[in-house]
């Protein structure tokens, strides 16, 4: 008799056990989707139409391997557009998400962060000036690539009115730190070095510390039929598994390099 019921019960156990059904209940298959104009984090590949690439892509290949989840990333619009349907429920999950008091209403944030987005002042080797925080920048001219959008995520930065010159790209901010017209380059610090790394700069310049960090989060609709304390367990307990790995470092530095590489302007001119 037990040998009879043994395989029905294997099999129950099975289904119960399996990470999809244990994490989405009668979900089958997760959406994501996030902000295209964001690199080296994500942004539209131009040699694939619709499709996103970037560092938040990479990682959430590797959290749904890990978590033996089906996670699909596809494009829906802008960044606003984005956070409107994964608020709505029609999408799952969000990358690279800002926490805010407005979002936290509509997703639920899942610790640790993807990413830890900092802005840094590069300066010249042989050339560092006391330094112990961005009021100390006053005193220099600085540089930051035309266009660039991180400002607007730090209010701190934002709100003040700091030295700078505009470049038309990050490597003529670069060169304009090596011809000493600036004291320093203001920028992300995945990015600049990678751009840095391309030029032959690396050994040239070295990065203060950072002026501000935020984390970039993985977020879940509350009205995503998927959303479960099971479900935000285990994306927790994978990104955990995967930020002891220390992946996000290579991560992101491979993939500026690859957005450098591909010659794209900056995401605040891309329509």
């Amino acid at each position: 008799m037990q040998n009879r019921f043994l395989p029905v019960l294997l099999a129950l156990l099975a289904g119960l056990l399996s990470p999809v059904a244990g994490a989405t209940g009668a979900c089958e298959r997760l959406v994501a989707t996030g902000d295209p104009e964001q690199p080296p984090y994500l942004w539209l590949d131009p040699q694939t139409p619709g499709q996103m690439i970037g560092a938040s892509a990479d990682l959430l290949e590797l959290l749904a391997k890990t978590l033996d989840l089906k996670i699909d990333l596809i494009r829906s619009g802008s960044r606003p557009a984005a956070e409107q349907h994964v608020a709505s429920g029609r999408i799952d999950l969000l990358l690279g998400s800002f926490p805010g008091d407005a979002r936290r209403e509509s997703l639920d944030f899942i610790e640790p962060a993807l990413f830890v987005q900092s802005v840094v002042a590069w300066v010249r080797r042989e050339r560092v000036f006391p330094y112990g925080g961005w009021s100390d920048l006053y005193a220099h001219q600085g540089v930051i690539q035309a266009g660039d959008r991180f400002t607007r995520r730090f209010d701190p930065l934002s709100a003040t009115s700091l030295p700078l010159k505009e470049a038309p790209t990050l490597n003529e901010a670069l060169r304009m730190l090596r011809r000493g017209e600036v004291a320093y380059l203001l920028g992300e610090r995945q990015v600049v070095q990678a751009a840095a790394e391309s030029l032959g700069m690396l050994a040239e310049v070295q990065p203060l510390p950072p002026l501000l960090s935020e984390g970039l989060y993985l977020a879940v609709g509350r009205d995503s039929a998927c959303n479960t304390p099971e479900l935000r367990a285990r994306l927790a307990a994978g990104l955990t598994e995967l930020n002891a790995a220390g992946l996000a470092g290579n991560l992101l530095q491979r993939n500026a390099a690859r957005w450098l590489a591909q010659g794209l302007p900056s995401p605040s001119v891309v329509k």
